[in-house]
């Protein structure tokens, strides 16, 4: 269906119909009540409005829900802001946007970047026997990861359902991950958790994965307090049924923080250009230019670099594909 081309005067319309929600949104806040400007850290999204926890000022480590100004580009979990308190109303107001380390995004159902999480320093991508992996959208993933230079861990989850049908190969899966220079771990939220707390100490991590792979699980045991709701695997589609529907930050008492995301079953890669899609792939990169054709699109070309490389078992076929998936998708959007 081919996008609505609105009209110079409905255009106008729209305009102003959202300047008047603006200005009466911002007239709710009376600057005589405002505290002085404190910085805060946004730990949870909820449409219209945020909770932004203090980090110095007067309400250093208290929780406040918070207005935004106007004219303030989308807000995310794990951002850093600039906000007043209004202590008569009992809600606050975020003014401002401080510089962002990094920021997760990833496209939505309606052809729009959607931001994640922000100020990432470790993605972890989350895999269960059940929901079956998928390693396309594993690599889309690591694709997304490479693109916002955000380091990634593989970890493989309820480790306890692993049985003669699967353990080969889950284990085959995380050897070849491993060979292209990606960490991985091997656990379950039932067990030792100790490896996967030494590797996230200090860091701001985010789970990634499929629903039902165990990420509210998994913060559950890290973090008792947090109680993030679990359900079971459909026994229909055997995938995850959505549980957690707010992107949520939760402070580590050893430092660091963890953020649960809703689980996402397809992560689209069309929003990257034909280069970030190309570098996400690593262990192509010594590759790229050595083609006969400068053009080359690395599936039908003679003399392709990439071809013979995979057919001499020098990179994985299937990684290959992946990639062409990728770059037709990306084309196609």
């Amino acid at each position: 269906m081919s996008k609505r081309h609105l009209s110079q005067q409905q255009t106008k319309r729209i305009h102003q119909q959202h300047a008047l929600r603006i200005a009466k949104k911002d007239k709710v806040f009376d600057a005589t009540n405002l505290s002085e400007p404190q910085h805060g850290l946004i730990i949870a999204h909820y449409g219209s409005q945020l909770e932004v926890k203090g980090t110095d000022g007067e309400h250093i480590n208290e929780v406040w829900r918070c207005h935004l100004r106007s004219n303030l580009e989308a807000l995310v979990t794990g951002d850093t802001v600039v906000w007043q308190a209004d202590n008569t109303n009992k809600i606050g107001v975020v003014t401002a946007l401080l510089p962002r380390n990094s920021l997760l995004t990833r496209p939505d159902a309606y052809q729009k970047v959607k931001p994640v999480a922000a100020n990432i320093s470790l993605i972890l991508i989350v895999i269960a026997p059940l929901p079956t992996p998928s390693t396309d959208l594993i690599d889309r993933y690591l694709v997304a990861c490479d693109s916002v230079g955000i380091p990634a861990l593989l970890i493989l989850n309820k480790s306890d359902l692993l049985n003669n049908d699967n353990r080969d190969e889950l284990h085959h899966m995380l050897a070849e991950y491993r060979a292209l220079g990606y960490d991985s771990l091997e656990l379950s939220c039932f067990g030792d958790l100790s490896a996967l707390a030494a590797q996230i100490q200090d860091k701001t991590v985010v789970f990634v994965g499929q629903s039902g792979v165990g990420k509210s699980s998994l913060v559950n045991v890290l973090l008792p307090h947090a109680l993030q709701r679990v359900n079971e695997i459909s026994d229909n589609s055997q995938l995850g049924q959505h549980t957690t529907t707010t992107t949520r930050l939760f402070p580590m008492t050893n430092g660091g923080a963890l953020i649960d995301s809703p689980g996402i079953r397809e992560f689209g890669v069309w929003h990257l250009n034909e280069q970030q899609i190309q570098q996400g792939f690593i262990e192509f990169r010594p590759l790229y230019g050595t083609c006969r054709f400068r053009n080359c699109s690395h599936q039908s070309e003679p003399n392709c670099a990439i071809k013979l490389a995979a057919e001499q078992g020098q990179i994985l076929p299937r990684r290959l594909a992946s990639l062409n998936r990728m770059l037709a998708e990306s084309k196609t959007a």
